[in-house]
This record gives C-alpha cells, structure tokens and sequence, in this order.
C-alpha cells in the first residue's frame, strides 16, 4: 500500500504548487530559465512549421523522417476546460506557459477523451489528427515526447520543449499526422503542438532527456 501511495505521490508532486517552491533551489540545475517567455523559444515558429512539414510529406511518400523533432502527443485543454478527473494518478500531463493544458496518457480516460474528440473532428476522408499513437502502431514515430524522462544531476538535459500553435493554413491532408486534437470543438483555434528542439548534438541511440520545468522571468 505504502509503494502505491509512493507511486501516485511521484505523479502528482509536480504539480503540487508548495512541494515545488520548497524544491527549486534544490533542483537548480533540472531547471531551465529564459528572462521572459517570448524568449522561450530556441528556434523560430516558421522553422518548426517547414520542419514538420517536410517530414509529413516524406511520411507519406514512404521517405522516412530523418532529423525531424520529437513531438508530444496529446489532448489540449485551455485553462477552463474540465480536466480533473483525467489528471489523477496522471504524469503525463504538460502545462504550457500560457496555462494551456496538453495531456499525453495513452491509457484509461485520456486515451477515450483523445479517441473521441479525434473522431469528432474527423473532415469526410480526412483525419485531423493522429490516433497511432494510442497504439504500438505508429504512423508518426516521432510522437513520443511525452515519454522523453526528465534530466538529472548525471545526466543533462539534451533537449526542450518549444510551444507552437498549428496555423490554419496548415495542409488538411497532412494534419492524419498531427499527434494533437483540442478538446473543445466550439472553440475557434488552432491545435498546440509542443516539440522537442535539440540543445547540441544527439548522436544515434542516445537517450533523450529534457527539463520538467522552465522558470520565467
């Protein structure tokens, strides 16, 4: 009993807003600062559009995805939206500077509450986003950010997360291989979509590690 209160503390501890001011000192160095948050990003929002791009259309004919970044899957939820209930025993949600919510459980609730909202959305023959990754059958393998661990004292962060908004001239026929769907349908805006950017060189089979948390200002 005692190993799975354990477990759910780990989970829920990070978003446990007093654990975490006694920890930041602590944690100095799995943490990234940047003085203000449009200085967040370490590459331009036009990069990551023409980035993702060419790897959608070389997936779809059959080219691989070369060097393309690590995206991270998920339900987005704006700051009022219902996300209680999904968020218990959850470590895999990710909180946006701006508070928009991104969950990437693909289990239990999250992984019914992605599916429906998915299927809802659904344009004729098109998809408006990727469901593989719900599955062991990926159709992006570059989905899986939200499993990348978090850096340590041994080990240094090799990449971070940089927020982007899909802009709606993005090209219906390649959003089957967005790995991200709103949750709310009435409201008029564009999927966000978070990457991993790269902070050196990562050399085949390394293991990716990010930072959980980035202080502003």
């Amino acid at each position: 009993m005692l190993r799975a209160l354990r477990r759910r503390w780990d989970a829920y501890k990070y978003r446990f807003v007093p654990w975490l001011a006694l920890n930041l000192r602590r944690k100095r160095r799995t943490l990234r600062y940047v003085p203000e948050s449009s200085q967040d990003k370490i590459i331009s929002d036009e990069d990551v559009f023409e980035t993702l791009l060419k790897g959608y259309e070389g997936n779809r004919r059959a080219a691989g995805w070369g060097r393309d970044p690590v995206e991270r899957a998920g339900t987005v939820y704006r700051k009022h939206e219902p996300i209680f209930f999904q968020s218990l025993g959850n470590p895999f949600i990710f909180r946006c500077i701006d508070g928009v919510l991104i969950d990437g459980n693909d289990k239990g609730l999250s992984r019914s509450v992605y599916r429906s909202c998915s299927r809802r959305d659904q344009l004729g023959p098109f998809q408006m986003s990727d469901e593989s990754w719900l599955t062991a059958a990926l159709q992006n393998p570059l989905a899986v950010g939200q499993y990348v661990n978090n850096c340590s004292h041994e080990k240094a962060a090799n990449v971070c997360y940089q927020e982007f908004d899909v802009p709606g001239y993005f090209p219906v026929e390649l959003k089957q291989y967005l790995p991200n769907i709103v949750y709310s349908h009435d409201i008029e805006s564009h999927p966000r979509c978070v990457v991993l950017v790269a902070l050196r060189d990562i050399k085949q089979g390394e293991e990716l590690f990010s930072n959980y948390y980035t202080i502003v200002g």
